[in-house]
C-alpha cells in the first residue's frame, strides 16, 4: 500500500511534466510559424476567406436551385401588382 502511495504521485508528476513540455513545444511551433505574419498579411487572408466563403455560398445556392436571377423576381412582382390592380377590392364605391 505504501508503494502505491509513493509511486502514484511520482507517475502523475512525470505525466504532468511531459504534458507541459508538449504544450510548450506546440506554442513554440505556432510562434515560429507566425513570426513573419504581419497585419497586411492577416488582412489579405481575411479578404481571401470572405471571397471564398461568398463563392461557396453562391455555388451552394445554384446547386440547391435557390439562385434565381433578379430579373425573374422583378417580373413576378410586376405580375403580382397587375393582378391586384385588375381584381380590385370587390366593394362598391359611392352611393
Amino acid at each position: 500500500m505504501h508503494q502505491l502511495l509513493l509511486y502514484t504521485p511520482i507517475f502523475i508528476a512525470l505525466l504532468a511534466l511531459f504534458f507541459g513540455l508538449y504544450a510548450c513545444g506546440r506554442v513554440a511551433e505556432i510562434k515560429n510559424s507566425t513570426k513573419d505574419l504581419d497585419w497586411d498579411a492577416i488582412a489579405n487572408i481575411t479578404g481571401d476567406l470572405a471571397t471564398t466563403k461568398k463563392t461557396i455560398q453562391t455555388l451552394n445556392n445554384r446547386i440547391n436551385g435557390m439562385h434565381s436571377p433578379k430579373i425573374a423576381e422583378q417580373e413576378l412582382l410586376m405580375q403580382l401588382m397587375q393582378n391586384r390592380q385588375q381584381k380590385g377590392n370587390g366593394k362598391m364605391v359611392g352611393g
